[in-house]
């Protein structure tokens, strides 16, 4: 947005108005997001009661997806790369069809056992109806501006569905460009988040949250272990930020009919998920979230194989998201972990999943209150020092191809 220091009540509008819009921009992506996130449930559910029924026809599930972005997706079929590049201030519109396409492509990917997130999706809708709402609501602004409306959109989005505000609005400043934060557009995009938060919660879509037990004090023992840990747990999140990107690139050149690449590929990940532990690593993951913090069995591979599972769909083709398994990676790695290191299994698994989300992601500010919103502020200290060793050693490296890194 163009400033004129000679015209302060120039400024002040422009500042205004992008908060005022943020408002039913967060109801819109809330209610979207509420609607999406509770049929993904069921279809979460119907899926683990008939897995053996299902799982078998997730290559026809695939082929419907490559049919329909090839007839109606155009630039929607794009992704979370198109709304990078309007975030980054490229003059693209981004259409509306993004919204339905996106949501009904990741249902099908969960219904038939794929191995996905649902975070993706939920960032580009609130892009996309934040883009849509931004160039109605104020055409000038939509010639002129820097992509506010799609990092408006971005938190509301991610906080529509995970109900962390303060994270999604973190997430949304600092994602686009590692390195650098849009500090001006903290305040539409917190309010916008707000307002997503609550109109999904309001229609029904609960929140995760879970208790992480109290410290007394973080001694240096413990703080050494953690940022262990962290070190730890970035080189994973890069690790899963690496093999996406080589998986996707090699899947295209060896197979480059998406048809085909889609169908071959989806009838590998259906037997592997049919075959390892029936269905244990279909979905989002939360299976495993639970387990880790529940106290529950964990095995020592879950992690290794969720996170090859999720990247093999992926870079078949099918729709959805990469946060949620990142966090059911980093949370039963954690859980492992712990053990060798002394610490207790539920904390070092609320670490994981914080931290590993920022190692693939290349964030910091987000996953450190990912971790406070979701198991309480009380452990900040000990999310700030895992998340900053996993931001330290994760390369650069990040899921998002659109990334720009500054630092």
């Amino acid at each position: 947005m163009p400033r004129d220091a000679n015209h302060p009540e120039q400024e002040l509008a422009q500042r205004a108005i992008p908060c005022i819009l943020a408002i039913p921009i967060g109801i819109a992506s809330g209610t979207v997001c509420a609607l999406f996130g509770r049929v993904l449930l069921a279809v979460g559910a119907l899926r683990d009661a008939h897995l053996l029924v299902l799982a078998p026809f997730l290559p026809l599930a695939g082929l419907l997806i490559t049919w329909l972005y090839r007839r109606f997706g155009k630039e929607a079929a794009r992704g979370i790369s198109l709304i990078f590049d309007v975030g980054h201030g490229a003059e693209e519109k981004i259409p509306l069809r993004l919204v339905p396409l996106s949501m009904a492509t990741t249902w099908l990917t969960h219904l038939f056992g794929g191995s996905a997130g649902r975070e993706g999706v939920a960032v580009q809708m609130g892009a996309t109806i934040s883009h849509w709402v931004g160039s109605h609501a104020h055409p000038r602004l939509d010639e002129a501006h820097d992509g506010s409306y799609a990092v408006i959109g971005m938190a509301a989005g991610f906080s529509g569905l995970f109900h962390t505000p303060i994270a999604a609005t973190l997430f949304a400043v600092e994602v686009l460009e590692a390195g650098k934060l849009r500090y001006r557009m903290l305040m539409p995009s917190l309010i916008g988040a707000l307002c997503a938060s609550r109109a999904s919660s309001a229609l029904g879509l609960e929140a995760f949250h879970a208790v992480v037990p109290a410290l007394d004090h973080a001694g240096a023992e413990l703080i050494l272990k953690v940022m262990v840990l962290g070190g730890i747990f970035g080189l994973v999140g890069a690790t899963f930020a690496t093999l996406l990107d080589w998986a996707k690139k090699e899947a295209a050149a060896r197979i480059p009919d998406p048809y085909a690449r889609i169908a071959l590929m989806g009838a590998a990940v259906s037997l592997l998920v049919i075959a390892l532990f029936h269905g244990r690593y279909a979905g989002l993951g939360t299976n495993l979230i639970s387990d880790s913090l529940g106290g529950n069995p964990v095995h020592a591979y879950d992690w290794a194989l969720k996170l090859l599972l999720t990247v093999s769909t992926l870079a078949a083709g099918y729709q959805g998201g990469e946060v949620t398994p990142l966090f059911a990676i980093g949370a039963s790695l954690g859980a492992v972990l712990a053990v060798p290191f002394g610490l207790d299994p539920v904390l070092v698994a609320a670490l994981g999943y914080a931290a590993v989300f920022g190692g693939a992601t290349n964030t910091l500010l987000a996953p450190v209150f990912i971790g406070c919103e979701v198991f309480g502020a009380a452990s900040l200290p000990l999310f700030f020092i895992a998340c900053t060793a996993a931001k330290f050693c994760n390369f650069n490296k990040s899921i998002y191809a659109g990334q720009r890194v500054t630092d």
